[in-house]
């Protein structure tokens, strides 16, 4: 009896069939996806854990294709033998025709991949890639699976595969959380009140994160300075990193205007 895959034959619930029909399982949700997927690894017998299916787009609409671990488990499920490879090269294409038999089948399909130009390790692997294409697609068809083989992805110009997690979740259906920059406090910093503090002390002392003061934009420092000031009891690690935000910005004010000066009388 042929494992053939058809829709009509995959126990599914009946609200998600029409989307099945029209074979887009985009259309379906990620729960539906999710059971859809167990469904159809139930009704050929492989093992939805060793994720022997994935998922690709294909004239718009999202299907699924068989990986290799798919066809290895369908090759020890029915006892598919490869009985012969037959090689040839035609116009720098090397076509390879897989005969495969089961107890109660015998079938061929080919593979073929473009070898124009190539020589050494690079011809080797693309004859050793024919095979397993011809290999592979012999597997399928034996065992009734109508879908593509990944070895077949690339050679298709509109095809692209498409991550999935184990929730169902299309990636592009994941919208991250947009980031929020926290409000800043540019509320002004008293100067007048900064402490004998060196310029250079002051422009070595870090954030949390090990960025030294001298690189972080003024707002943030005056951010920084005004939470600071905020806190119920403050170490005398707050009131040092305070101090070197009042001589970092007292610096920074004072160049500003020796620079403005400098245009004036420019």
């Amino acid at each position: 009896m042929e494992n053939r895959l058809s829709y009509s034959a995959i126990p599914v619930a009946q609200e998600i069939e029409s989307v099945l029909i029209g074979g887009d399982l985009s259309k379906l949700t990620p729960e539906q996806r999710v059971n859809y997927y167990k469904a159809v690894c139930d009704s050929v017998g492989l093992n939805p854990l060793t994720r022997p299916f994935d998922y690709i787009t294909l004239n718009g609409k999202l299907t699924l294709y068989a990986k290799k671990d798919a066809t290895d488990q369908l090759r020890k499920r029915d006892g598919v033998s490869i009985t012969k490879l037959e090689r040839e090269v035609m116009n720098d294409i090397c076509l390879v025709t897989a005969y495969a038999q089961t107890v109660t089948r015998s079938d061929a399909s080919t593979g073929a991949v473009s070898i124009k130009g190539l020589s050494g390790d690079a011809l080797a692997n693309a004859m050793m890639k024919a095979e397993t294409k011809a290999k592979r697609r012999v597997t399928l068809s034996i065992c009734g699976m109508g879908l593509l083989d990944e070895t077949e992805i690339e050679t298709i110009p509109d095809a692209k595969t498409v991550a999935v997690d184990d929730n169902g979740v299309i990636e592009a259906e994941v919208t991250p959380a947009p980031v929020h920059e926290p409000e800043l406090d540019l509320t002004p910093v008293p100067l007048d009140t900064a402490s004998k503090m060196s310029l250079e002390m002051a422009e070595t002392e870090t954030n949390s994160k090990g960025v030294k003061y001298s690189d972080i934009e003024t707002d943030k420092l005056t951010h920084m300075y005004n939470a600071m000031s905020k806190l119920a009891t403050r170490t005398d690690e707050h009131a040092r990193k305070m101090a070197a935000i009042q001589t970092i910005l007292q610096a920074r004010a004072d160049r500003k205007e020796s620079e403005l000066l400098a245009r004036r009388n420019a």
